[in-house]
């Protein structure tokens, strides 16, 4: 329903973010590369997604549109949910999460809190050909080659 939400931030948390428009203060859920993207800002503009649950609606903001796209990606995958998706984007930037599902680095995704063995396979296995390698992914990919040779 919401495609981007742009205000001033009156509260900012690595976990959260609370931003004032309209004379309404929007609680959104971000990542810790949104928090680092909006420290030292005083305005934002973040890319939503509204979860509607039986018991709650929650918002997740991001900076980037891409960023949401792998959320999204994320949260389709069986047993993954929306705080698994941000603790996950928390762990990567967008270009380090593809180039790890790009090269299979079932090690990578099981670092991650909450991950265990079944859903970094699951993950991978899910996700392969739904991931668009970006050229921040593959100069990761590069990246991360050379400093296991």
């Amino acid at each position: 329903m919401y495609e981007y939400i742009n205000g001033k931030i009156s509260e900012l948390t690595p976990t959260y973010v609370v931003i004032e428009c309209g004379q309404i203060g929007y609680f959104i859920h971000i990542s810790l590369n949104t928090f680092s993207a909006l420290e030292n800002k005083e305005f934002a503009k973040l890319y939503i997604y509204e979860a509607i649950r039986e018991d709650a609606i929650s918002l997740y903001g991001f900076c980037e549109k891409a960023e949401r796209t792998l959320f999204l990606l994320l949260t389709s995958v069986s047993g993954v949910g929306a705080n698994t998706a941000r603790m996950i984007l928390s762990s990567f930037s967008v270009g380090e999460l593809e180039a790890i599902i790009a090269s299979g680095d079932v090690a990578q995704l099981k670092s991650v809190k909450g991950i265990g063995l079944k859903t970094a396979q699951r993950l991978l296995v899910d996700l392969k050909d739904k991931v668009q390698v970006s050229v921040e992914a593959v100069e990761s990919l590069g990246a991360a080659t050379a400093m296991k040779a």
